[in-house]
């Protein structure tokens, strides 16, 4: 697998962007991984990365974007941070890898059994988790289907809010930066959120959440 050069990342399209992750992932469900000399990548993108997608997951240990994508270095910018929510630094990240890096697609992904989201769930409040837990609680409240035992310990529940909260970060992006909006309107990059299954291996995208012109 080649190293992303400037001019392979310009030829991308937001919509191929997708296509490379969702091979990606067929890959890596189907234990078939490119065979890559990562050293090498390193060597190549020692002067400069050009990324073709920026992925915004949680920090759980078996949600790590490169592996589940099977891509190499230079491939993906990886932001992660518990829950997938986004904050002022984050967006300004998003903005660094598609508006200055040349990214072609966001990816909010989220993931089955999600702690972050279980604990919004329970509403646990600890230390400065408690700040981070309360950007999560709007989507705990949007979810208006169950209406008993809205704890973690129903599965489906947290599943629920966990695809709210995947919805609702995509929604906050456009709206909240400027930047990135127009870039998307403009059809320079894409916007999608999605869903891990940590038992599968499995990435499934909201179509419902895909912005691409």
């Amino acid at each position: 697998m080649k190293t992303l050069t400037q001019e392979m990342q310009a030829a991308i399209t937001p919509t191929m962007a997708l296509e490379l992750l969702k091979e990606g992932n067929k890959r890596f469900i189907n234990n078939m991984k490119v065979n890559r000399n990562l050293l090498q990548q390193a060597n190549e993108t020692s002067d400069g990365q050009h990324p073709f997608a920026v992925i915004l997951s949680c920090i759980d240990s078996r949600t790590s974007a490169e592996l589940i994508f099977d891509q190499g270095l230079g491939d993906v910018f990886s932001v992660r941070i518990a829950g997938n929510i986004i904050n002022e630094d984050i967006l300004g990240s998003m903005e660094f890898g598609c508006k200055v890096a040349g990214s072609k697609i966001i990816v909010v992904l989220g993931h089955t059994k999600c702690g972050a989201v279980k604990g919004a769930c329970d509403h646990v409040e600890m230390g400065n988790l408690t700040a981070l837990l309360s950007k999560l609680q709007p989507a705990v409240y949007d979810e208006k289907t169950v209406t008993e035992n809205r704890t973690s310990s129903n599965e489906k529940f947290v599943e629920k809010v966990s695809e709210i909260n995947v919805k609702r970060t995509v929604h906050a992006i456009m709206e909240r930066s400027p930047i990135l909006k127009e870039m998307i309107e403009r059809g320079e990059c894409g916007i999608i959120g999605g869903n891990h299954n940590i038992t599968t291996g499995e990435v499934s995208f909201y179509d419902d959440t895909l912005i691409m012109n």
